[in-house]
C-alpha cells in the first residue's frame, strides 16, 4: 500500500484473535471482501481459553474446520466439585458423545493451536486479507457510510489509511474501536486475581478426565486436562501473592501436588504461569453508525462456565450474515440494530450465570462451606437438576425484528438442532448458509417452489425423526430458521407461515436474499 494512497475495502476487522478471524471467514464465505489488521505478526502463543461448547463447535464446522478441531481437542466428562480437603462434594457427568448440535457438549483445547487452524483456514478465501504487524492508531467516520482507519506498519514505521463501509472491533479489552465509539465498559461488580498455570507431562496423572473445581473460599482452584499431555490449573491468589511467587515448578508444586501424586517434579514441564484479573464487564453500546464491537471488546466474563471465547465467536456468527445481507440489499440496514439487541442480553445472561456459579462454588466463607457440604452432595438426587447442570444450551435470544416471540412455542430465539439427515449428512451440511423452512406437514408443490425461488432451503420432517420430535416438543408444526440457525418464527399452521415467509422475503429489501 502506498503511503499517499487510501485503500478501500468493504469491511475492516481490527484484531485477528478467534473472534476477528471467525467474522472475517464468515464474511469471506458470503463473498464480502475484508481486511484484518492485527498488531502482532503471528499467533499469540500464550494459552488462554481452553473450552468451547457444542453450539460454538457448530460455528467452527460452518467455517470448515470441524475435523481439524476434533483432532486437537478432547471431550471432557463433566464436573467434579471438591472441598478444600479434596473430598468429592458432587459429580456431574457428561456424555462425551455428540449432542443435538453434532458435537460433544464440552471440548478442551489449546488456544494457539485453534488460532493456527483458524488462520490457515482463512487463507483459503482470497477476499479476506490478514495483515500482521499493523498498529491501529485512529478510527474516524468521514461520512455516513465510510469509516477511515489509520494504522502504522510496525516493520517499517510507515503510516497507512484504509476506508471501509464497516469497521468491526475485535481488539480485546482495551479496544480502540470501543474508545472511538464513545462506548464504555459497565462494571458488573466482580474482580478476582487468579494464577493460571499450564503444565506438560507424558506421565499418567491417573485423574478423571473431567473438570475439577475446588470449592474453597480461601484458595479456590480448578484443574482440567486440555490435551494428550497438557494440563491447566487455575488458583485464586491470596492477598500479597503474585505470579512470580510460583514461577518455577518447585514453587508451584505444593499447589498442584494433589493431582500429581507419584509423578516426579522432573517429569513436569512448566509451560506457562501468569496472573489474570478475572472481571465481569459489558459495554454500554455495541454499535456507533457502521462501527461495531465484538468479543472481549464488548464483554468480559469470569471463566467459571468456560464461555469467554465462545461469546465472541457467537458475536461473529450473529453479525456476519446480517452485514452480508445488508450489503447485498437483501435486508434493510435497520436489521443491524438487532446485533446488540440480541447479543447483549445473551452475553449478560452468561456473565451472570458465570458469576452465580463462581459464588456458589467458592463464595460465602465458612457459612458457604457449610452450605456446600450440605447441599452439593444432594443435588444429584433432585430429578432433572443433574441434567441441567451439564446442559450446554445457552439462553434464547430476546424478541426483536429477527426473532418473533410466540405465546405457544418456545422455539423462536433458540438454535435448531443439527441432526443426521437421511442422506447421512448433518442438517447444516445439507442446507448450507441459506434461510431454512422446516415443516412437519408436506407443502404443496406450489408453496414449496415459492420458498425455493426466494432462496430458502426446505425440509419436511419425517414422522418420528429428530426434527419432527423437536417441532412437536416445541409445540410447532413449522419454523423459519435464519442463516445462523436461530429460529426466527414458529407456527402451528405451516401454510400460514409459508405465506408470511414468501411475503417477507419477497419485499424489495429481501428479494435478493438467496444471493447472500
Amino acid at each position: 500500500m502506498n503511503a499517499d494512497r487510501i485503500w478501500r475495502v468493504p469491511v475492516v476487522v481490527i484484531g485477528a484473535g478467534p473472534t476477528g478471524v471467525t467474522v472475517a471467514t464468515l464474511l469471506a464465505q458470503y463473498g464480502v471482501d475484508c481486511l484484518i489488521l492485527e498488531r502482532w505478526p503471528g499467533v499469540y502463543q500464550k494459552p488462554r481459553a481452553v473450552h468451547l461448547d457444542d453450539e460454538v463447535c457448530r460455528i467452527l464446522a460452518r467455517l470448515g474446520i470441524a475435523d481439524e478441531f476434533a483432532a486437537i481437542s478432547r471431550p471432557t466428562l463433566g464436573l467434579r466439585l471438591l472441598d478444600k480437603r479434596f473430598r468429592v462434594l458432587g459429580e456431574f457427568r457428561r456424555d462425551p458423545g455428540v449432542g443435538v448440535h453434532g458435537f460433544p457438549q464440552a471440548n478442551m483445547f489449546d488456544q494457539p493451536e485453534l488460532e493456527s487452524l483458524l488462520r490457515a483456514n482463512l487463507s483459503r478465501f482470497p477476499c479476506a486479507k490478514l495483515r500482521g504487524g499493523a498498529d491501529v492508531t485512529d478510527i474516524a467516520p468521514i461520512s455516513d457510510d465510510v469509516v477511515r482507519v489509520t494504522f502504522t506498519d510496525r516493520s517499517d514505521g510507515r503510516v497507512h489509511q484504509v476506508d471501509a463501509e464497516y469497521v468491526l472491533g475485535c481488539d480485546g479489552a482495551n479496544s480502540i474501536v470501543r474508545s472511538r465509539m464513545g462506548s464504555t465498559m459497565r462494571d458488573l461488580h466482580f474482580e478476582q486475581r487468579w494464577l493460571v498455570v499450564d503444565v506438560a507431562t507424558d506421565a499418567d496423572l491417573h485423574q478423571w478426565d473431567g473438570v475439577y473445581q475446588v470449592c474453597d473460599p480461601v484458595r479456590a482452584g480448578t484443574y482440567m486436562r486440555i490435551g494428550k499431555s497438557r494440563y491447566r490449573w487455575e488458583f485464586q491468589l491470596l492477598p500479597g501473592e503474585n505470579s512470580t511467587d510460583f514461577d518455577t515448578i518447585g514453587t508451584l508444586h505444593p499447589l498442584i501436588a494433589p493431582w500429581t501424586t507419584g509423578v516426579p517434579i522432573s517429569e513436569l514441564q512448566l509451560l506457562r504461569v501468569a496472573e489474570y484479573t478475572f472481571r465481569a464487564q459489558i459495554a454500554d453500546r455495541w454499535r456507533q453508525g457502521n462501527m461495531f464491537i465484538l468479543g472481549d471488546a464488548a464483554h468480559l466474563t469470569p471463566p467459571f462456565i468456560g464461555q469467554g471465547m465462545g461469546a465472541g465467536v457467537r458475536d461473529a456468527m450473529n453479525l456476519a450474515w446480517k452485514i452480508a445481507a445488508v450489503r447485498s440489499s437483501a435486508l434493510s440496514p435497520d436489521v443491524l440494530d438487532t446485533y446488540e439487541q440480541e447479543r447483549k442480553p445473551h452475553a449478560r445472561a452468561l456473565i451472570r450465570l458465570a458469576l452465580n456459579m463462581g459464588r456458589a462454588m467458592t463464595g460465602g466463607g465458612r457459612v458457604g462451606n457449610v452450605a456446600r457440604h450440605l447441599v452439593l452432595p444432594r443435588l444429584r438426587l433432585i430429578p432433572g437438576l443433574r441434567e441441567k447442570v451439564v446442559d450446554s444450551s445457552t439462553p434464547r435470544l430476546h424478541a426483536c425484528a429477527l426473532v418473533a416471540r410466540s405465546y405457544r412455542s418456545r422455539l423462536p430465539g433458540t438454535l435448531c438442532p443439527n441432526p443426521v439427515m437421511p442422506s447421512g449428512r448433518r442438517l447444516d451440511d445439507v442446507v448450507g448458509s441459506d434461510f431454512l423452512f422446516v415443516t412437519a406437514t408436506p407443502l404443496s408443490y406450489a408453496d414449496h417452489t415459492a420458498l425455493r425461488r426466494r432462496g430458502l432451503a426446505v425440509l419436511t420432517a419425517a414422522p418420528g425423526s429428530d426434527l419432527a420430535n423437536w417441532l412437536r416438543q416445541g409445540r410447532a408444526q413449522a419454523v423459519l430458521v435464519r442463516p445462523d440457525r436461530t429460529v426466527m418464527r414458529a407456527a402451528r399452521d405451516p401454510v400460514a407461515l409459508q405465506a408470511w415467509t414468501v411475503n417477507y422475503l419477497g419485499t424489495p429489501c429481501a428479494a435478493q436474499l438467496h444471493s447472500v
